[in-house]
């Protein structure tokens, strides 16, 4: 991947000596690396047809196993912004970003109060592929200081509503930061947005305060822990939000039949861009309903084209929601 990475970048900087020819040079050239980003950007910027707003992670495709092409690396390299997830899924970046040598490069979790990764009860245990066993000695001589390079974050932090309501004012800071004379545009198109975020969190807390369980189950990832706490919702999930595995242990399904049983749980969730396997497994165990909930990680192609935004997404969350919970 380094090796990779540095040819890109190699071709990149020979390509940088040529003169800029296309028809957005002039534009603030804005990128960001998933959707909730972009979405956010979108409605910050609205229709202001100074700005060149890319999205590098394709529609449809699955954000954890994203890698930049040479054409990707360009774009981040020359953008005037850049934002970035940070977490598991952009661990990419850090590859790149010291020989990006000018323009705004913004952390997504860096914007507001981050959480720990946890494991619910009869989660699938994750396979820990990311670190060598040569490693393994040297880490033994200081427990404590390794305890504390090896604490994890939850990298979805837009899931909160709450969350989302502070990048949108952040990102919205940022451009104006960048693009002065535009402020009240910008301004005016931030607080539009936010206001039917807002809207949404409270319709949120009143279907929650009305609800007859506080029980979310989820046959798939969960990468929702960010929305659960901000609701105090409890919730069981096969895998963690950003696990590699598919296949469930038995021990795991098992867990998972009797829980959706114990507790009359209506509704098993999977996320969207799922083949949905283990949640159907589920609810022909126990009579449950399959429901998809959004984590807007990404969207589909078609969603993409039909301009469907955080807010549209999170409309179709609060439909299931009520069917799981009141």
């Amino acid at each position: 991947m380094v090796k990779k990475l540095f040819a890109a970048i190699l071709c990149l900087l020979l390509v940088g000596c040529g003169p800029q020819t296309t028809s957005t040079s002039h534009k603030i050239k804005v990128v960001t690396t998933t959707f909730p980003s972009y979405d956010a950007l979108r409605a910050i910027i609205g229709n202001d047809s100074d700005y060149d707003l890319h999205m590098l992670l394709k529609p449809g495709a699955d954000a954890h196993s994203y890698e930049p092409s040479p054409e990707d690396i360009i774009k981040v390299e020359n953008a005037d912004m850049f934002v970035y997830t940070g977490g598991d899924s952009d661990t990419w970046v850090n590859e790149i970003l010291t020989d990006k040598k000018h323009g705004k490069v913004i952390k997504l979790m860096d914007l507001v109060e981050k959480r720990e990764e946890e494991e619910a009860e009869g989660m699938e245990e994750e396979k820990d592929e990311h670190h060598h066993h040569d490693d393994e000695e040297e880490h033994d001589h200081d427990h404590e200081g390794d305890e504390e390079e090896e604490e994890e974050y939850d990298e979805h932090v837009w899931t909160s509503l709450a969350n989302e309501q502070i990048i949108l004012k952040k990102l919205s800071n940022a451009l104006i930061e960048i693009n002065p004379k535009h402020q009240a545009t910008l301004k005016a198109n931030t607080d539009a947005y936010i206001k039917q975020v807002a809207q949404l969190e409270q319709e949120i807390k009143t279907i929650v305060d009305k609800s007859k369980t506080k029980q979310l189950v989820f046959g798939d990832r969960f990468p929702l822990l960010y929305f659960v706490k901000e609701y105090g919702l409890d919730y069981r999930a096969a895998f963690a939000g950003c696990s590699e595995q598919s296949e469930p242990s038995a021990k795991t399904l098992s867990y998972l039949i009797d829980y959706v049983r114990k507790h009359d749980v209506k509704i098993v969730f999977a996320i969207e861009l799922s083949n949905q396997n283990v949640a159907k497994t589920i609810a022909s165990e126990t009579g449950a309903k399959v429901r998809t909930f959004y984590t807007m990680h990404n969207v589909s192609a078609k969603d993409y084209n039909n301009h469907e935004t955080y807010v549209s997404l999170m409309k179709r969350n609060i439909k299931v929601l009520k069917e799981a919970l009141l």
